[in-house]
């Protein structure tokens, strides 16, 4: 099942959201969209292209946020237009809904704020689709409550994204059995592949992950039937600003969306 957005294309692969963790500078996200683009025309796999124009959820005061919000929203909204591709950033509050719908095609709602009413209908009443990630100490069944809540406010055009589940407290686990589960709210489901992998709350007040399990985390969810994949990619991750620790390298991606496709037809 395709987004409203990608509708104009084929629905017989899954689709993408992929970029950056956050938006590090003005050249490198224009590099890492054309790049992907690339790709993913050469595949013939819908591609959305993601990056957070601020990191409002990170451990220490003095981990990297951003580069500013209107600047940030601004390269988000020139990708757009310069690789004519949708285009995904995450919100934080309701106020943030309505200044990133101005140049964003979809609002996601971090896994942390997934039960907040008001951010869900601040999102919902944009007209943007609105993907939302499983927070990690929600059962996939009681996320039907976020999707009601966007319908309720008049908004159909909503996505469920799998992000991992809090198991004790500095590691996570898919259970991908919340795949179909969500699906039965008749919306696309994604896996995030990446944030899935993060080991949380380390003593050094920066998160860690293991980035060797993307593939198999991946492989899985495509012969699940997951409908899109989450994946943050960066070309040097032990570089990145936010995030490194999980993200792919970015020379990996087609090899791994090579394999990924080869796996969902044979479904």
């Amino acid at each position: 099942m395709l987004p409203k957005l990608l509708h104009n294309h084929s629905d017989t692969n899954f689709f993408l959201l992929a970029g950056p963790c956050v938006i590090e500078n003005e050249t490198m996200p224009f590099e890492i969209a054309e790049r992907i683009s690339k790709i993913c025309k050469k595949l013939e796999i819908p591609f959305v292209f993601k990056a957070s124009y601020r990191k409002a959820n990170r451990s220490k005061l003095s981990s990297f946020t951003g580069i500013g919000d209107l600047e940030g929203l601004k390269i988000l909204r020139d990708i757009r237009k310069q690789f004519e591709i949708p285009v995904v950033t995450d919100i934080h509050s309701a106020e943030e809904a309505q200044t990133a719908a101005e140049y964003v095609d979809i609002l996601q709602i971090p896994a942390f704020l997934c039960r907040q009413t008001e951010l869900l209908v601040a999102a919902a009443k944009t007209g943007r689709c609105v993907n939302v990630k499983k927070g990690q100490f929600l059962s996939p069944d009681a996320m039907r409550f976020a999707v009601e809540k966007i319908k309720q406010a008049g908004n159909y055009d909503v996505m469920l994204t799998e992000r991992g589940t809090t198991f004790g407290y500095q590691d996570l686990v898919v259970d991908f059995r919340s795949i179909p589960m969500m699906q039965k709210n008749e919306v696309p489901v994604i896996v995030d592949i990446t944030h899935s992998l993060q080991q949380p709350n380390q003593v050094s007040g920066v998160t860690g992950g293991q980035p060797e399990m993307i593939e198999t985390i991946a492989k899985a969810a495509v012969a699940v039937g997951v409908d899109g994949l989450f994946i943050e990619t960066h070309p040097n991750p032990k570089q990145a600003l936010s995030d490194g620790a999980n993200m792919l390298e970015l020379d990996l991606l087609e090899d791994l969306l090579e394999k990924l496709i080869r796996i969902r037809k044979s479904l």
